[in-house]
């Protein structure tokens, strides 16, 4: 637990400014103070089924975060409706807002954190993965990603105000309900929001480490659509055109497309096909999640899944592959890389090291930043998406900006507490 305590005490004293005037020890004995709140934080908001997909979930989580901003005397709580919309093969219809809030200081540097409130879960999960803790570890539906990252701005921004810290310019929190589809409502708002503040920190998780995270892979999408004809299976199956078929062989050819050497990561992740038993699928469908380390893969594993494509297993189907480009690798840029190493000193003085690394993860949209920018900040857990991934309570590390700990997420309870951490957004 001391360890957790040291890290959020980071954490809180780096979001106040990149020079402290407060002693460790005052900012410590603030953090001790905020342990179980903390953690009565993270039940409340884990609690609340937020699916990316879950509006009404979504407006409830989103109004807790308004109260709670409000309740630590933001100048301004704005909850933003999804604009200029970027819509992918995946995009529902109904997208989550954001919730902004804005502290006003008296130092002259502006700091934005960001998190999101929605999470990969589906509508009644949370009825059999309630929040608990066993041990050094808290369990929860969305716990690592990102309902930690939220706990931990909510709490930093509480720690420096009962310090008494107000030496920055602003201090903005923005955070959304589409992360988990891409940001397809507010990546104009984040990129925007990034480009007019010297740093961005982004609270979630880093991994089973203690880094700073500041570059993430790019995310690309494919989706292979197989249209057939239908016929009754036991009767006169040799009219139909079996559509799953065609899908199984598309898949089971491109099962091997992922290059460990360059980083280039694609895997097969949903499939559907038929209506009945008794009926030959006459449409099927299925989706592959692809991440990239450089733009230009983008290029190459595209034109190498469309050149595959073109062999088919049932030469009467129709194939149609769909390619959605959903966000670029993001790359450290000088600054990130100095505010990491600043990072790094300020976790050394709470007697932990913090490694610098790569981020797989996180998809904010960077590209418009012009400071600083750290890609997780969270604490470390055992891995987002997951099923049955702890929380460790003890260790709340300082990512990002000084990440904080990592809660474990899965179904179970969603991940690691992580945070992301000052960087682009992605």
């Amino acid at each position: 637990m001391h360890a957790i305590l040291r890290a959020f005490a980071v954490a809180a004293a780096f979001a106040a400014a990149a020079a402290i005037a407060q002693p460790v020890e005052l900012v410590l004995t603030q953090v001790r103070a905020q342990k179980q709140p903390m953690l009565d934080t993270l039940k409340e908001l884990t609690a609340i089924e937020s699916g990316s997909r879950d509006p009404e979930g979504l407006d409830r989580i989103a109004a807790v975060i308004e109260a709670r901003l409000k309740a630590l005397g933001a100048d301004s709580v704005e909850v933003i409706e999804p604009a200029n919309v970027y819509r992918m093969e995946d995009t529902p219809e109904k997208l989550g807002k954001a919730v902004r809030g804005t502290f006003k200081g008296k130092g002259t540097k502006k700091l934005l954190l960001i998190a999101h409130m929605d999470t990969v879960y589906a509508k009644g999960m949370s009825e059999k993965q309630p929040f608990r803790i066993d041990g050094d570890k808290a369990y929860g539906l969305g716990i690592a990603d990102d309902k930690h990252g939220i706990a931990m701005i909510l709490h930093a921004i509480r720690v420096l105000k009962d310090t008494g810290f107000d030496e920055y310019g602003t201090l903005t929190v923005l955070i959304n309900g589409d992360e988990e589809i891409s940001s397809p409502g507010h990546r104009e708002l984040i990129t925007k929001a990034g480009a007019e503040h010297d740093a961005t920190m982004s609270f979630e998780g880093t991994g089973t480490a203690d880094q700073v995270r500041l570059a993430t892979a790019g995310i690309a999408g494919v989706t292979i659509k197989v249209k057939g004809r239908a016929s009754h299976a036991g009767s006169a199956p040799e009219r139909g055109i079996n559509a799953l078929y065609e899908l199984a062989h598309q898949i089971l050819q491109m099962k091997d497309f992922s290059e460990p050497a360059t980083g280039l990561k694609m895997n097969w992740t949903v499939a559907k096909a038929g209506f009945n038993r008794n009926v030959i699928p006459y449409e099927a469908e299925a989706m592959a999640d692809i991440r990239v380390l450089r733009v230009a893969d983008f290029d190459g594993i595209e034109a190498k899944i469309r050149e595959k494509a073109k062999t088919q297993l049932v030469p009467d189907a129709k194939v149609e592959v769909v390619f959605d480009r959903r966000r670029p690798p993001l790359e450290a840029p000088p600054a990130s890389i100095a505010f990491a190493r600043h990072a790094q000193e300020v976790y050394k003085g709470t007697g932990q090291d913090a490694e610098g690394g790569h981020g797989e993860h996180r998809r904010r949209h960077r590209r418009g930043l012009r400071g600083a920018s750290d890609k997780g900040t969270g604490r470390r857990g055992l891995g987002p998406h997951g099923i049955r991934r702890p929380l460790e309570r003890r260790r709340i590390h300082l990512y990002r900006q000084h990440r904080a700990p990592s809660v474990p997420h899965g179904p179970d309870d969603h991940g690691v507490l992580a945070r992301k951490g000052c960087g682009p957004i992605t």
